[in-house]
């Protein structure tokens, strides 16, 4: 691992690097294991973790968080990296990128990790003592973090990555033939009939027309994951990552659509009974009806359990009343998945219930004329080609053959089933994301000339590119890993969440530092930069904040 970057890609450099990033794991993970114990003894009251204890020393346990996503993020990388190498596909650009990334990784270990502008987890915050430091350090090999991360190894990344412009992804996905295929499908979908048009619809507030909700259906975007024989293509969660990213990297709202209907479909398919499966999914497969989810309240935001909107039987139907927010693509939709609380004696999740909500399709004139319910529009920073609305609903009907399951007080545990398929989803829109802010500051950094030279000449802009297109690749693998588990009918809550938090922050850096490539042109709304930076903030907070993605996490890692 020379210190100038430049390496000779002989077998035997290949097997030396590819050793000592495996040996950095065990490591490491002994390091977090000390973590654990650390942290389980300041949340453990009994036999079982305090809810009181957990938020006492949330800072604590969220940094296990991070550093648990970190060294899972390090063995993804690991086990990339070997796929590769075993294929003879582990060229220098992927070296360059899998040496980086142990050694970032694991310095930030050693020196602490940013969960956020202004908030550091540090080893310290885990109980880990400055002997646990030295130990882990001593551990890995000094090359991984004196020679693995240098300027010289982002300057000769950066250099390959000119050579493969063109290319959305900078170094092999790992993917085979067939997901592959896919993603070229939607590449060139998305070139040619969003990016064109993402900032004018940006810039509009408008609705993204409807002839790219149509060319999607053509697709078969809105049956991707839903069985054949319901109407659908039966492909993998897999696949479905690969289509969320690429079509996010033209523009997050055109990504975003696929997710409502990956919504109502897991849920009608883990909830509903057979003849809500077959009466629902068909349609939603071709996009003859398209859902939205109206689950948020406006004093709820992640606290479910305690929701208010309420259905009350009506004979053999229900009447809704009450007000939801932050309901995405809520006026030209066909039906909501609706939670609301069928048990009035209940004050948490056990009283709710979830609803197949049929209403009419509103346009921008009239967006909502279905009796029962009124609406107005939430103006916001990005993401705004489904648009976001508040809903209020005063006696809405729903028909009793429409309660999901046909069973009441089911409604939180089917939203939980959708949870895993729904971060996986957000964790791949934010990759895309993090991969148009690359391609976009890339690209101006190219032409862009400064003091007689390109902008990517100079050092600390070709770094940042560098660590974008490493940081990248740490969340795509860490989210088809995750998809992979979903596949393969593993429990991936957590490995979900871990690729939700990293793939969230991924983006919003790759979003700021393209910015920050184009200086005071970046401020500016007629740069496309602007709308990437506004469209990659939300991901830190919709399908889960990061500070609730947090928790989560570290509750199952100390449970």
């Amino acid at each position: 691992m020379p210190h100038d970057g430049q390496i000779a890609m002989t077998d035997t450099v290949i097997a030396d690097l590819l050793h000592a990033t495996s040996a950095a794991i065990a490591p490491a993970e002994t390091f977090l294991n000390k973590a654990k114990n650390s942290i389980r003894s300041l949340v453990i009251s009994g036999d079982r973790v305090s809810g009181t204890l957990l938020e006492q020393h949330q800072h604590a346990a969220h940094a296990l968080s991070w550093f648990a996503t970190y060294v899972e993020s390090l063995r993804q990388m690991q086990s990339w990296a070997e796929r590769l190498s075993s294929d003879g596909n582990f060229g220098e650009i992927e070296q360059l990128i899998h040496q980086i990334a142990f050694g970032e990784y694991l310095q930030q270990m050693i020196g602490g990790i940013p969960m956020s502008q202004g908030e550091i987890a540090r080893p310290s915050d885990l109980g880990l003592s400055r002997a646990d430091i030295s130990e882990f350090a001593s551990g890995i090999e000094e090359q991984l973090c004196d020679n693995a991360n240098t300027p010289a190894a982002r300057l000769r990344l950066v250099e390959l990555m000119q050579e493969q412009q063109g290319n959305a992804t900078f170094g092999k996905s790992g993917l085979d033939d067939e997901l592959e295929m896919i993603r070229d499908q939607f590449r060139r979908f998305a070139d040619e009939k969003v990016v064109p048009f993402a900032h004018e619809w940006h810039l509009k507030d408008e609705l993204i027309p409807m002839d790219i909700i149509d060319g999607l259906a053509e697709l078969g975007v809105f049956g991707l994951t839903i069985p054949e024989e319901l109407g659908g293509f039966g492909l993998s969660k897999a696949s479905m990552v690969v289509v969320s990213e690429e079509l996010s990297r033209g523009y997050i709202g055109v990504g975003s659509l696929g997710t409502r209907s990956e919504i109502a479909a897991e849920l009608i398919l883990c909830g509903g009974t057979q003849e809500q499966k077959e009466q629902w999914l068909p349609k939603i497969a071709s996009a003859e009806i398209l859902p939205t989810a109206v689950f948020t309240e406006p004093n709820t935001g992640s606290d479910l359990g305690s929701l208010r909107t309420r259905a009350v039987k009506s004979g053999d139907d229900y009447e809704v009343t009450g007000n939801k927010t932050w309901i995405t693509h809520a006026a030209r939709t066909h039906v909501m998945t609706l939670l609301a609380r069928t048990d009035p004696d209940t004050s948490n999740y056990k009283g709710l219930s979830m609803f197949l909500a049929e209403k009419t399709p509103g346009d921008d004139n009239v967006p909502f004329p279905t009796e029962g319910m009124t609406g107005g529009e939430i103006e916001v920073l990005g993401y705004r080609g489904m648009k976001e609305y508040e809903l209020a609903f005063d006696g809405f009907k729903v028909q009793g053959e429409n309660l999901l399951g046909g069973e009441e007080g089911q409604g939180f545990k089917q939203l939980m089933q959708t949870f895993e398929s729904a971060r996986i989803q957000t964790a791949a829109r934010a990759i895309g994301v993090a991969q148009s802010a690359l391609e976009v500051g890339m690209q101006y950094a190219i032409d862009r000339k400064q003091f007689g030279k390109s902008l990517i000449s100079f050092p600390r802009v070709a770094g940042k590119l560098a660590m974008m297109a490493v940081e990248i690749m740490v969340a795509r693998q860490l989210t088809y890993h995750s998809a992979w588990q979903k596949d393969h009918d593993k429990r991936c809550d957590l490995e979900a969440g871990m690729a939700k938090l990293l793939g969230a922050r991924v983006a919003w850096a790759a979003a700021d530092n393209g910015l920050q490539i184009h200086g005071g042109n970046g401020f500016a709304l007629e740069y496309g930069i602007s709308r990437i930076l506004c469209d990659a903030r939300i991901l830190n907070i919709f399908e889960g904040a990061a500070e609730i993605q947090a928790q989560v996490i570290a509750r199952r890692l100390l449970d």
